[in-house]
């Protein structure tokens, strides 16, 4: 990467956030976690905190998002220039951001038990997630497509294991309710157990 790309990359990435921020914040989203104070982490799906932080067990899905990018470019468009692959990063990147605070997504998303009295991302979180996803979108060019594979099951499997959720799983129970793997992620719920 040249001296001149990274500079415009650099404020490329900038201007994504802002887009991101400015169109979550006009759209009602709070700032920051309403409880005031921020966080590093919140490692508990079930939290009012989750997804109003920097990160959670879903940070990993984002950094996955971006070594995806990189991974699907190399197998399906081996020939295209390392710009017009951060182009697609840049604008799924700050896309999904925007559309996943849509009604129509997160109506689908409360539509899951897993997810009901969802509202949203913070701006923070969200751009917070944003940036993940180009720390997995470098990290992914600096590797072997073998270690993206081997990065992409780790991730997927300790996010599926310690949070009962993942990119994938994210992925199939918005699609098809899959009604033993809803039971097994609503096991970690401690208001369910308080129901029980």
């Amino acid at each position: 990467m040249t001296v001149g790309f990274r500079s415009i990359a650099v404020s490329l990435t900038v201007l994504g956030a802002a887009l991101i921020a400015v169109t979550l914040w006009s759209w009602g989203q709070p700032l920051i976690c309403n409880c005031g104070y921020i966080q590093f982490w919140v490692g508990n799906v079930f939290s009012s905190g989750n997804s109003q932080h920097i990160a959670d067990w879903y940070t990993l899905s984002h950094v996955l998002h971006g070594m995806l990018v990189v991974l699907g470019a190399r197998v399906l468009f081996p020939s295209l220039d390392y710009r017009a692959v951060f182009a697609v990063a840049l604008i799924t990147g700050v896309g999904w951001e925007i559309l996943e605070h849509t009604d129509l997504v997160l109506d689908r998303f409360r539509a899951e038990t897993l997810y009901q009295g969802y509202k949203g991302d913070s701006v923070l979180n969200a751009v917070a997630d944003y940036l993940w996803m180009f720390a997995g979108f470098a990290l992914a060019s600096a590797i072997s497509s073998k270690w993206i594979f081997v990065a992409f099951a780790v991730l997927e499997i300790t996010a599926a294991s310690l949070a009962r959720d993942s990119l994938v799983l994210t992925t199939l129970m918005l699609v098809y309710t899959v009604e033993p793997i809803e039971e097994w992620q609503q096991e970690l719920n401690p208001n369910r157990r308080e129901e029980g």
